[in-house]
């Protein structure tokens, strides 16, 4: 039966999701905290009314967890599993809820003790999919899944207990333990171009990414040294202003799509308006915050991505912070705006956020 909602995290930052997760399910349903151990990459929510978790699943939008890498609905633990036959009794306690299931992803928490399982994930794989065809429980890879549509998910946390559960396709993560598999770019001058990528493919749809990432398009980059950010756009033949007193990669300037202005970030004032501006610049979180701010208001940008930098302490409330911080200063501009804050994978003690003006 389902009855809890699980979700994934970047180990370390399980109090953190598990605050989060307790504030936002209150409205579906009275439950606890179940599982919330530190180090271990996942939290579990427990509803006191079985109903409850599907609801919460559907309803609560994924996108709007910062902590979380993935949301699923989950069943009770299916153990313990003898090594002949680890399949067989995971299907059956998923195929009395009834649903027909788009994908299925065996997985491990994000630790180097849960990754030990990963091998057995991957030899599982196949059986699983065979068993849950056979049953008539598994969707032909052909057809697009519908809106409603649900993903089988299989946390393994240990070799004979597994966590099954399901996740709603159009509000969850779309990778394997909600980590993007992104290849380091050939070219790029830093790593940190990763964190742009995966950050367009966390807030963008795909439609967004076509049109808002399109060629001439402008995008101002502070803080921009070695140039990672920058290279992202350039790459997809943007014009980009690169501000920073530091030395930009000599490759990225060649490519006449980046201007370098040696420039504090926070003293910089555009020439003129851009479509994007991105910051990730070491800082106090909420001076990140104001900046932000400042340039849609002043109509500098119509949408930026930034990183903030947590502290060691009280991270989720630094969090709550700045979004009340950037809300209250648009609300006193009477600026409709949309604001998403994620931890994404490549980001390490940061959330990354994406503020748009509507």
């Amino acid at each position: 039966m389902i009855r809890s909602i699980l979700l994934y995290c970047r180990p370390g930052f399980e109090a953190e999701l598990a605050r989060e997760i307790s504030e936002l399910s209150t409205k579906y349903g009275p439950g606890e905290i179940a599982r919330t151990n530190t180090g271990s990459g996942y939290v579990v929510y427990r509803f006191t009314d079985a109903t409850s978790a599907l609801a919460c699943a559907k309803a609560v939008p994924f996108a709007s967890i910062t902590f979380a890498r993935q949301m699923i609905a989950a069943f009770d633990d299916v153990g313990p599993l003898s090594p002949g036959n680890r399949v067989q009794p995971v299907v059956d306690a998923v195929a009395e809820a009834g649903h027909l299931f788009s994908d299925v992803f065996l997985e491990t928490a994000d630790t180097n003790e849960a990754k030990q399982l990963s091998p057995l994930c991957r030899k599982l794989a196949v059986p699983f999919e065979n068993a849950l065809r056979e049953l008539g429980l598994l969707a032909d890879a052909s057809g697009k899944p519908g809106p409603d549509a649900v993903r089988l998910h299989v946390l393994f946390t240990s070799t004979d207990n597994a966590l099954p559960g399901v996740s709603f396709v159009n509000n969850s993560s779309p990778w394997p333990m909600g980590i993007p598999r992104l290849k380091f770019p050939a070219g790029a001058p830093s790593r940190s171009a990763l964190k742009l990528e995966e950050a367009w493919y966390a807030f963008l749809s795909d439609q967004d990414i076509a049109g808002m990432l399109a060629p001439g398009l402008s995008a101002v980059d502070l803080g921009a040294s070695p140039g990672g950010w920058s290279w992202q756009f350039a790459g997809r033949g943007m014009n980009v202003t690169a501000v920073d007193n530091g030395r930009l990669d000599p490759q990225l300037l060649r490519s006449g799509l980046v201007r370098h202005v040696r420039a504090d970030a926070f003293a910089f004032v555009p020439r003129q308006p851009s479509y994007w501006m991105v910051c990730d610049v070491v800082e106090q979180p909420s001076r990140i915050a104001k900046l932000a701010a400042q340039w849609i208001t002043r109509g500098w940008c119509k949408v930026t991505i930034f990183n903030l930098k947590l502290p060691m302490k009280k991270r989720y409330e630094e969090v709550v912070r700045c979004k009340d911080i950037i809300a209250s200063e648009l609300r006193s501009h009477g600026i409709r705006h949309q604001l998403l804050i994620k931890q994404l994978y490549h980001d390490r003690e940061e959330v990354t956020a994406y503020l748009r003006r509507l």
